[in-house]
């Protein structure tokens, strides 16, 4: 039986082999990614059904693919790829959860036209000149983590039984997968913080006919893998990294210090680190504590310890329980002496 089937297979073969080629189809499904259809504006056609959307934008992204570094050259260099940017501003604009602005190779298109403008070299009421272009909100930057293929499958685990299992084993050993792992990292450009980060990833399994036609009666010649083009996994690894940015943006919530501004100070202390005027904190805080002394109220201690986000509830002027228990919190916070009173280097910490 599996000489039957072995031989119907080279039939086929040999009888397409003889058939002329057939003329491109345009929208080939099966050359499709994971990125299809179109968008313009926040209209979207023909989007896969799998990608996320919002109902108005978060705010204007830039890509930003950094080509020297290594992954870069080795995805264009094996795969022959191209950039992962145009996919990327595709899913983007469909997903309608950024608008996106260019700063890749058409800004210098951008930069000519109005250096053209200034020569004088265009029509007038051409319409370019200064404070036209939109600012980028948030920068948003790909990686390809791993792309690999063969790297598991049936074919590692029973493509040595071939021979015994006769066309199961055939089968077996001529399937392997392919996988593609990514990561996206969205930074606010105005402050350069890390708003989110997703990773994403994609697989699919090949399968090689002639596998089946030497493991079942010895024909050859007529194999090759199905060789899924990388691109393609690598394009459905972006599709699920950007869907979990997705979800991360409309499940957002800011990172906060509480007491203190971002970036005035962490809380893990270092021995023998300085101000800005280099004096060390210690002897910092000391000279301020003597020079700068200051008077404070239970109650104005309350109002600026809830304006910190201590929450002492009502300032009525009272050292309660709930407000001893803030200002031991407070005290914890600043590397103060924890007592939980409104003692001199409190009232001084408090003040600034």
């Amino acid at each position: 039986m599996s000489r039957i089937l072995a031989l119907s297979l080279v039939a086929a073969a040999v009888a397409l082999a003889g058939c002329e080629a057939t003329q491109p189809k345009i929208g080939s499904d099966s050359a499709k990614t994971a990125a299809t259809g179109s968008a313009g504006g926040a209209a979207a056609q023909n989007v896969n059904a799998k990608l996320g959307r919002c109902d108005r934008p978060a705010g204007t992204i830039a890509l930003v693919e950094d080509s020297s570094l290594d992954w870069y050259r080795a995805y264009l260099d094996k795969y022959r790829l191209g950039s992962t940017a145009p996919v990327l501003r595709l899913l983007i604009q469909q997903s309608n959860c950024f608008i996106v602005v260019e700063r890749g190779r058409a800004m210098a298109n951008m930069q000519q036209e109005r250096a053209l403008q200034q020569s004088g070299e265009l029509r007038q009421n051409s319409n370019f000149g200064k404070g036209q272009m939109v600012s980028a909100d948030y920068s948003l930057t790909p990686e390809v983590l791993m792309s690999a293929r063969g790297t598991s499958g049936l074919g590692a685990a029973l493509g040595g039984f071939g021979g015994r299992l006769g066309v199961l084993g055939a089968v077996a050993g001529g399937i392997q997968t392919n996988e593609a792992a990514v990561m996206l990292t969205l930074v606010d450009n105005r402050s350069g913080v890390q708003v989110a980060a997703a990773e994403g990833s994609s697989s699919n399994t090949d399968f090689n006919l002639g596998a089946v036609l030497v493991g079942s009666s010895g024909f050859g010649g007529a194999g090759g893998y199905t060789n899924t083009p990388q691109g393609k996994v690598v394009t459905a690894a972006f599709t699920d990294a950007y869907n979990n940015i997705i979800n991360a943006v409309k499940n957002y919530s800011p990172q906060s210090m509480g007491d203190r501004g971002m970036g005035t100070g962490g809380r893990l202390a270092v021995e023998g680190s300085s101000q800005p005027n280099g004096a060390p904190i210690a002897q910092s805080q000391a000279a301020g504590a003597t020079s700068a002394n200051v008077t404070m109220s239970v109650r104005d201690a309350q109002l600026k310890l809830n304006q910190l986000g201590y929450n002492v509830g009502a300032a009525d002027g009272l050292l309660g329980r709930g407000t001893v228990a803030q200002i031991r919190a407070f005290q914890r916070d600043r590397r103060l002496t924890i007592n939980g009173q409104l003692d001199q280097a409190t009232m001084n910490e408090l003040a600034k």
